[in-house]
Formats: C-alpha cells, structure tokens, sequence
C-alpha cells in the first residue's frame, strides 16, 4: 500500500517546498493539492462534510504554482492536484500549464479533477452550475488533445480550438487524470472514457462502487485493472489500510493539517512508521 498525503496548503502554514521535502524524506508516495481560486463571502453553497466551512479554504495557495515549489526541491515525490476546478479554468492555459509542470517535474504529476461544490464560485468564473459536469469534461477532452496530439483540435459546446500547435507536451503519455467524487454514474462514465483512476472521498460505497467502475470501464473497452484508485481520507489506522487493500486499493491520501512544522511533522511522522510497518514481510 502506497501512502501519500493531501493538504490543504495555505500561506500560513508549513511552507509548501519544506512540506515536500518533509513527505519525500520521510520515503512517502505523492502529496496531492485542492483548488478554489476564491470563496465568495456570500454563500449559500453547504460544504460538502458538513458544518462550517474551514477557514483555511479562505486561504489556499494556487495549486499550480504551489506543485512547481514542491517539485523544484524534490526528485521522487508524485505531484497531484486533487481536487482541481477544471471547469472554472480556462482549458487551453490550464493544459499548458499542467504539461509543463510534469515536463519541469520528471514526469510526476497527477492531474485530479472535479465538478467543484461551491455555487458562488463557480458564477463568479462565469459558469453555470448545471453544466459543471459537461464543462469539465468538455475541458478534459480538450486537454487530452492539447497533451497528445501534434495538431491538436477541438469542438464541443463549450470549448472549441482551432488546429493548434502547443508544447511542451507532457512527460507522460499518457498524463494521468484521475476524477474525485462520489460513486455515481457521472463519474464513473467520465473515468472510463477518458480517466486513469477515481479519487472517492472515504470509504463509504468504495466496494460497490469499485464494482461498477470497473465494469463501466470494460464496457468502454478498456482494462479494469488499468484504472487506480485513491481515497482521500483522515485518521490513519492499519484497519482502515486493511479495509482498502481488501476493495483492491494500492494508494491512499491521508490528510494532513493546514498548520504549522510542531503540528504536521509528528503526523507525518507518524504516516511514515505505518508505511514502513505495512512493507514488513
């Protein structure tokens, strides 16, 4: 079981570049990145787990330059946003920036996406929320072809491209897009057409929902056993790494607190010693 970590990274906490190095010395996977370029003052929107919504959301570092910092001190450490905002973003700069980030990077990056929870937010770019979905993955496509075709074009109800040239291309080719949400037809739909793996946020219905995935997938033609996935979850524990191994999970995030060194370094600590404990033989 890989363990990595999410974070919700801000200008008040840890430094982002020493948090890097802190995940990749102590010999975890990847660090992974959420997105809200604003959260608007007047809200209606519910956060999504419940109760207020944290203050460090207020806060948040953009993802892109944030992963540049990290992957600029670190060599091993996977690089992932999660969860990125695609349909608030402009797709042909996003692709550009994205591929030079794995291309600067070594080939380490991630690119989680997601439909994004926040009405207010998402009128402010521009965008209505009933077409979130067909957005972001419209803009998925979009991006696809921008990462892997020489000439790349495209045209759809809500992005068009002309035939167009843009390099750098990514690293990897494919560049790894992973979806984060909940288990439902949506999602997996998206995955299977155009996915590496799915981002469940917790356990719950990850078995069932693992199910359908993967039968989503082989309808579509491709290999089940080619998508990952990776819960983003809380409260390390070896019952919990039992749980996901037992679904067929090789990966997961835990979470780790927006503060300062004395408050995430014994948490890492702490991941890292269950990481070694679970490679005993």
């Amino acid at each position: 079981m890989r363990i990595s970590v999410t974070v919700v990274a801000t200008d008040t906490s840890f430094p982002v570049a020493l948090l890097a190095r802190a995940v990749e010395d102590r010999g975890l996977h990847g660090m992974w990145l959420p997105d809200h370029t604003h959260i608007p003052i007047c809200r209606t929107s519910p956060y999504p787990l419940g109760g207020d919504l944290p203050a460090r959301y207020t806060r948040i570092l953009d993802p892109f330059v944030a992963l540049g910092a990290a992957a600029a001190v670190t060599s091993t450490l996977r690089l992932g946003t999660g969860i990125l905002l695609v349909a608030q973003r402009e797709p042909i700069a996003t692709a550009k920036a994205l591929a030079t980030l794995d291309h600067l990077s070594g080939g380490r990056l991630r690119v989680g996406i997601g439909y994004g929870w926040n009405i207010e937010e998402m009128v402010d770019h521009g965008v209505d929320p009933a077409s979130r979905r067909r957005r972001t993955r419209e803009h998925a496509l979009a991006m696809r072809c921008l990462w892997e075709d020489e000439a790349a074009s495209f045209a759809g109800e809500h992005v068009t491209l002309s035939p167009s040239w843009q390099w750098p291309k990514p690293r990897q080719r494919p560049l790894p897009v992973f979806v984060g949400g909940a288990a439902n037809e949506t999602t997996f739909k998206h995955i299977a057409e155009f996915g590496h793996g799915w981002i469940p946020m917790g356990a719950r219905g990850l078995r069932d929902g693992i199910v359908r995935l993967h039968e989503l997938v082989a309808d579509a033609g491709r290999d089940p056993a080619d998508i990952e996935i990776v819960p983003f979850t809380a409260d390390a524990s070896h019952a919990k790494l039992d749980h996901f191994e037992a679904a067929g999970v090789r990966e997961c995030a835990f979470e780790l607190p927006s503060g300062p060194a004395d408050l995430v370094l014994p948490v890492l600590d702490a991941l890292a010693s269950l990481s070694a404990e679970r490679s005993l033989p």
